[in-house]
């Protein structure tokens, strides 16, 4: 068995509509798919060669504490500064590692999700 890449991972929701006001109104993701079915909804964002999704489903639950996706941010500076300004609620403040600069925020549905920075090779 060969794992080769990651197709998607999803965040579970309770507010879709809220949920996506954040990722795309804060972060600025553009929806490539949305489906809002009988009892569930899903959204994806294309990222790289995987995507990004919400997903709504009964019994399924938003968790801080849950698995956590890092966005690789083109000027990490300014993202930390423009949630901040937006009152983005920072679970970790910036800090740096020998090989990258990360902090990790909390989106609207209680969510952990990491900003990222690699340091120049």
């Amino acid at each position: 068995m060969k794992v080769i890449e990651y197709a998607f991972t999803c965040y579970p929701v309770h507010d879709m509509a809220r949920a996506r006001a954040f990722y795309e109104g804060v972060l600025g993701l553009k929806p490539t798919m949305v489906h809002d079915g009988e009892g569930g909804a899903w959204t994806e964002y294309e990222l790289g060669g995987g995507a990004f999704s919400l997903g709504k489903a009964p019994g399924w639950e938003p968790a801080p504490q849950g698995a956590s996706i890092a966005f690789e941010m083109e000027n990490f500076d300014e993202a930390i500064a423009a949630l901040k300004a937006q009152g983005v609620q920072f679970k970790l403040e910036p800090f740096a590692t020998p090989v990258c600069r990360m902090a990790f925020v909390i989106d609207p549905e209680g969510n952990t999700l990491c900003i990222h920075k690699r340091n120049a090779a």
